[in-house]
């Protein structure tokens, strides 16, 4: 066992930053349950109009993850992909592309979460100038899905008592804590920076054959990264609530990248 070596073969940058992410994930449970601080809530990334919001987030958001399936599937896209990217491009583009992919991540999703939750204002300064149960109702829906019961419960209450003062000031209190949670939830997760990487690699070896455990055949890298971007627009636009998966994030790492190679390729025949 003197032998033994875990991270024989990973290139340096790759193997710097499953050490981070691996690191910084059981550093932030311990944190988060032995000083009851919430580093999830302090390192991921805030909308512009939340109160949390803050500009190192767009770095920081990118070394957390919720859960250890998270952190395990970003972790193996990256070093499955990730090394053979360091390979081609060296440590240091290669740090330049995983880094500005993951910030590009957080800016879109920054974007289209800012419309979104204009959109949502605009929907609740109505509401304030005319509450009904109905649109509460069709709001709950929209933005919860499946919430805990005593959310009906507010909401049957209101269509039942229509005329009650009670129950109208309840809609609003319900409707306020509505808006509050959709800006303060943080994006966390390196998950825009590995679909960067995705695309780096169905752009740079594009006939290469994958064999993924949920298709039984093989398919090209290229159409593999094709078929993704579509599904992960596909989801965004649908926009379902109870859906925690950032999208736009993904496709933002996925523009950035695609970008940034668009312009290191810029007046040369061949990308490496």
């Amino acid at each position: 066992m003197q032998n033994y070596r875990p991270f024989a073969g990973i290139t340096p940058a790759v193997k710097t930053l499953l050490i981070l992410n691996i690191a910084l994930y059981f550093l932030s449970m311990l944190i988060d349950n032995r000083l009851h601080i919430d580093t999830a809530h302090l390192l991921g990334l805030h909308l512009p109009q939340s109160v949390y919001w803050k500009p190192w987030q767009y770095v920081t958001h990118m070394f957390m993850h919720g859960s250890i399936s998270h952190l395990f599937f970003n972790m193996f896209a990256l070093f499955m992909f990730g090394r053979i990217l360091e390979s081609v491009w060296g440590s240091q583009r290669f740090l330049i592309y995983y880094f500005i992919c993951g910030i590009g991540a957080g800016l879109l999703n920054s974007g289209v979460g800012w419309f979104e939750i204009h959109r949502l204002m605009e929907q609740y300064y109505a509401f304030q100038e005319a509450p009904s149960p109905a649109l509460l109702s069709s709001i709950v829906e929209h933005q919860l899905g499946h919430p805990n019961p005593w959310v009906w419960e507010v909401v049957d209450n209101w269509t039942n008592h229509p005329d009650s003062q009670q129950c109208i000031m309840a809609g609003k209190q319900l409707f306020q804590q509505i808006v509050e949670l959709k800006v303060n939830i943080p994006m966390i997760g390196a998950s825009g920076a590995i679909f960067g990487i995705l695309l780096a690699f169905g752009m740079l070896f594009p006939n290469t054959e994958l064999y993924l455990m949920f298709i039984p055949i093989p398919i090209k890298a290229k159409y593999f990264v094709l078929g993704y971007g579509l599904l992960e627009f596909y989801l965004g636009l649908q926009n379902n609530a109870g859906d925690n998966v950032a999208h736009f994030a993904h496709l933002g790492g996925m523009l950035f990248g695609f970008i940034l190679i668009k312009y290191w390729n810029k007046n040369r025949k061949k990308f490496y």
